[in-house]
């Protein structure tokens, strides 16, 4: 059922405390954590609580939960004091998502190029 944890989940098991993380920040509705293969020296992913398997798919069902990962992405960069940041969503494998469960990634520390990749 769409926003209910899903046993296959790699996010919904950290999120559920099965597998470890390296936490930053955690709310009632999200859940910031340090990447395991950092692209950038700050890469921290931030996710909802619930499971929605891409941000489009959140943002239709849940908006404030969407503004609150949102809101948390911009908490996350000040709390590791970045002047500069970005905000990536993956939506599909064919634009590298590979854990399906919605999820921001604040990038920062280093000058980003545009376009990426």
């Amino acid at each position: 059922m769409a926003g209910e944890a899903q046993a296959d989940c790699l996010f919904c098991k950290i999120i559920a405390g099965e597998v470890p993380a390296t936490p930053v920040r955690e709310t009632d509705t999200t859940y910031a954590f340090r990447d395991i293969n950092p692209q950038a020296p700050t890469h921290v992913l931030v996710i909802p609580k619930v499971h929605y398997p891409d941000v489009a798919t959140l943002a239709a069902a849940e908006p404030q939960i969407t503004a609150d990962l949102l809101r948390e992405a911009g908490e996350v960069a000040a709390e590791e004091k970045l002047e500069s940041y970005r905000v990536v969503f993956n939506t599909g494998s064919g634009a590298g998502q590979t854990v399906f469960h919605a999820h921001a990634h604040v990038l920062g520390g280093r000058g980003m190029q545009w376009p990426p990749g």
